[in-house]
């Protein structure tokens, strides 16, 4: 029962992860309002990924 909550926490990880890093330009509008929007889209990017790769990781690991 254990590994199987592990993964579906994984699996959560990773659409986050995908989430952030195909709609930060629309994130980075509704919630942020400074001026330089390519900065926080690029930051929402690389956050998105790692936490992509983190869930990957786990479900690689927990089998």
């Amino acid at each position: 029962m254990f590994p199987i909550i592990i993964n579906l926490i994984a699996v959560i990880l990773v659409l986050i992860g995908i989430i952030l890093i195909f709609d930060a330009r629309i994130l980075t509008k509704k919630f942020f309002s400074f001026g330089d929007q390519n900065e926080a889209t690029n930051g929402l990017k690389i956050v998105g990924f790692f936490i992509a790769i983190i869930g990957g990781v786990i479900i690689y690991f927990i089998k």
